[in-house]
């Protein structure tokens, strides 16, 4: 048997993090929360996290106002036949006692299958739900006829469309603006 010479071993340099190029590319942090939102979640008992962020479009604004979703405790090793844990506003658990059949259905049609089959109540605080985001209503006036007649002319349609607005703008305004 020959023996090979030992070979001292390059030292390695580690490059300064400006010059190392970057392995992948940047990711948006929306992007990356519903991972993040997913594994906690689960650790609470919910499934899939829409069930509270969607829980206004599932049982529509009158129980919404009302509730809040706390977790589905399902048997063990089913997906079916939960226990939907919700909290309720105080003084509102009869009424809202009531409307759990109709809240079950709903929750149901959501999953698409008979995911929840009981409804534990839990009175407490529940957080006002944020108003909807609604874009600005459009100005009503209409734009000036001298600026109207000039702004005919351009023969690009999205330059035009953003002129217009511009313009209906400054006729809806009062004066300079204000620069914060």
């Amino acid at each position: 048997m020959t023996e090979r010479p030992a070979v001292p071993k390059a030292k390695s340099r580690k490059m300064p993090a400006e010059e190392r190029p970057r392995v992948g590319a940047p990711r948006r942090i929306a992007d990356l929360m519903p991972d993040i939102g997913r594994a906690a979640f689960r650790k609470f008992g919910f499934v899939q996290s829409s069930i509270v962020t969607r829980w206004a479009e599932i049982v529509g604004p009158h129980y919404a106002g009302l509730t809040a979703p706390e977790s589905i405790r399902f048997p063990v090793g089913k997906k079916a036949g939960g226990t939907l844990q919700l909290t309720v506003a105080s003084g509102y658990g009869p009424m809202i006692q009531h409307g759990l059949p109709d809240i079950v259905e709903r929750v149901n049609r959501f999953f698409g299958y008979a995911a929840v089959a009981k409804v534990a109540i839990r009175q407490g605080e529940i957080a006002p739900a944020a108003p909807e985001r609604a874009p600005p209503p459009r100005n009503l006036k209409p734009i000036p006829v001298e600026l109207g007649d000039s702004l005919r002319d351009i023969g690009d349609p999205e330059l035009r469309a953003v002129l217009e607005s511009l313009a209906q703008g400054l006729a809806n305004s009062s004066g300079l603006p204000k620069i914060g």
